[in-house]
């Protein structure tokens, strides 16, 4: 079951004109800068979009900016996530794991996950009660039980990527929010 919703939201997602992608992506972008949680977080992690994922390199960029501290996930062979500090977009990026941009080793630091004030989600689709379905690794699932408790997870998703609804495994964590181009979805 999980497989097939993966397959159809991908396809869906990847059948995005890259136009489209990139006008929701920069709607969503907006609505995350104008979080409280974001503007009062000093350090936040983001991901690096790959495959069709909502664009986040001009939030990179805008984080940097503004003086926050940005971490990014370095997915590991264990399935793991070491959280590592990016200073430079442009310097300390490499192609790691899964084809995703990666911090280099030898130009960043990892970063103490209880460091983290918020965490910007990927996923492959979210329902309204703010259950992900990811990838299928794992990743995340483990990642945010290293977080201190009451961290925000904020997941960016295209509308079309808003399922009615997911069955949650037992160890998975519901998102805070669900951010879409229309929509900021909170969960209680």
């Amino acid at each position: 079951m999980k497989q097939q919703l993966r397959k159809e939201t991908l396809s869906r997602r990847s059948g995005l004109p890259e136009a489209d992608r990139s006008a929701k992506s920069a709607e969503i972008v907006k609505k995350i800068k104008s979080m409280p949680s974001y503007q009062q977080a000093r350090t936040v992690m983001l991901y690096l979009d790959f495959r069709g994922e909502v664009e986040t390199t001009a939030l990179v960029e805008d984080t940097l900016a503004a003086g926050k501290r940005v971490v990014v996930p370095v997915c590991n062979p264990d399935k793991t996530i070491t959280p590592t500090e990016l200073k430079d977009l442009r310097l300390d990026l490499t192609i790691g794991t899964w084809g995703i941009r990666e911090p280099m080793p030898d130009r960043c630091q990892p970063v103490d996950p209880l460091e983290i004030d918020l965490v910007l989600v990927p996923g492959v689709a979210f329902d309204s009660k703010g259950n992900r379905l990811g990838y299928g690794a794992g990743y995340y699932d483990r990642f945010v039980l290293r977080l201190r408790p009451n961290v925000p997870l904020v997941a960016l998703a295209f509308e079309l990527q808003i399922l009615p609804e997911l069955q949650p495994d037992p160890h998975d964590r519901p998102m805070n929010m669900v951010v879409t181009e229309d929509r900021v979805i909170v969960v209680n």
